[in-house]
C-alpha cells in the first residue's frame, strides 16, 4: 500500500466517521479546529483524552464533538504548514458544524510565520472564519486565545505569543464580530500540566475543555 493511497484512506475514514455524527438526529455539531494542542499530542489516550474528547463528555449526548487538531498548522496561508492546506480542514467543513472553536495560533509565533507574514495574520484569520460562517450549516464560531507557552519549543515562545499573536486574535475577534474563549487565562500559572512546555497532558487538556463547555453553553443554552 503506497503512502498516498494510506493517506487518501485515512481521510475517506475521517468523512465516514464524522458523517455518522453529521446525520444523527437532533445532534449539535462542534468542530474543534486547532493545532496539536487540539489534536492531543502527547496525551497517551488522546481518543479518551484530548480536549475534544472530555469536551464530549462534559456536553453530553445531545452533542457530537469532532477533533480536527492538525499538528503544527498556522492560521498563516504562507506559513510552514497552513491549516488550509489539511485535510483536518476539508473534513471539518465536510462535518458540517453547529459551532466552531478554533484555537490555532501557537504555531504562528515561530520567526519564520509571524515574522515574515505577520501583516497577513489578521486577514487570513478572518477569511477562515468567514469559510466556516459561510457553510450551509451557518455555524457559529468561536476563537480561542491559546495556552500559554511554558518553554521555547521549536523557535515558539511566550514572548511572541503574548505580545504580537494575542493583540492580533483580539483584533480578528472585533473585525469578524466572534465572541473570544481566554485559555491562555484560564491556563495560567498551571505549568505543571504542560510536561514539555508547550502541550497540555490529559489534566490540562481537561480545563481547556471545561473552560470551553461552560463559555459555549452559556451562549448557546
Amino acid at each position: 500500500m503506497t503512502c498516498h493511497f494510506k493517506r487518501f484512506f485515512s481521510f475517506c475514514l475521517l468523512l465516514l466517521v464524522f458523517g455518522m455524527v453529521v446525520h444523527a438526529e437532533g445532534l449539535r455539531r462542534v468542530a474543534c479546529v486547532g493545532d496539536s494542542i487540539t489534536y492531543g499530542f502527547g496525551i497517551k489516550d488522546r481518543a479518551g483524552q484530548s480536549y475534544p474528547a472530555q469536551l464530549q463528555d462534559l456536553l453530553g449526548e445531545h452533542w457530537g464533538v469532532g477533533n480536527f487538531g492538525k499538528n503544527g498548522a498556522t492560521v498563516l496561508k504562507q506559513g510552514h504548514a497552513p491549516y488550509w492546506k489539511t485535510s483536518q480542514f476539508k473534513a471539518a467543513m465536510q462535518f458540517m458544524p453547529d459551532l466552531v472553536v478554533i484555537q490555532l495560533g501557537t504555531n504562528d509565533t515561530r520567526p519564520q510565520n509571524i515574522g515574515k507574514h505577520k501583516s497577513e495574520f489578521v486577514a487570513d484569520y478572518v477569511e477562515l472564519i468567514r469559510t466556516f460562517q459561510n457553510l450551509e450549516s451557518k455555524p457559529t464560531v468561536w476563537i480561542c486565545i491559546p495556552v500559554p507557552i511554558y518553554t521555547e519549543h521549536k523557535g515558539m515562545t511566550d514572548d511572541v505569543l503574548t505580545n504580537e499573536i494575542i493583540p492580533l486574535i483580539s483584533e480578528v475577534g472585533v473585525q469578524a464580530g466572534v465572541n473570544i474563549i481566554n485559555l491562555n487565562t484560564a491556563l495560567s500559572d498551571k505549568k505543571a500540566l504542560f510536561p514539555d512546555g508547550v502541550h497540555p497532558n490529559a489534566q490540562g487538556a481537561g480545563q481547556i475543555a471545561k473552560t470551553i463547555a461552560t463559555t459555549i453553553t452559556k451562549l448557546v443554552d
